[in-house]
């Protein structure tokens, strides 16, 4: 893929982005009775693109170190280790997709 296909992926990506945050913005603010500028869900979008970078980031550089060229549930995990609550519910449902592939097919262990 050349420079000039990255970057129009990125913005198709980002312009998803957009459209996703501002449908959940459009109806949290309907529920709320407020109001929400363009500007507002520019800047929430920008953030979140921002913080889908950093952590896209962590988890390769989790994944390399551990001598793998793919990303499992463990790097996933050691991204969550600060945020107790966010790793209670993902320790919950790899548990339970693990109880759910034991009768199918498999999913990707832990190291």
């Amino acid at each position: 893929m050349d420079q000039n296909e990255e970057v129009g992926l990125e913005e198709r990506l980002k312009s998803a982005l957009w459209l996703a945050i501002g449908k959940i913005v459009d109806e949290e603010t309907l529920k709320l009775g407020v109001n929400a500028t363009p500007q507002f869900i520019g800047a929430l979008t920008e953030l979140v693109w921002t913080q889908i970078e950093n952590v896209s980031q962590d988890l390769e550089s989790f994944a390399k170190h551990a001598g793998r060229s793919t990303i499992n549930a463990s790097d996933v995990m050691l991204l969550t280790r600060r945020n107790e609550g966010l790793e209670s519910i993902l320790r919950a449902f790899i548990d339970q997709q693990r109880g759910e592939a034991s009768a199918g097919s498999p999913v990707a262990e832990s190291d």
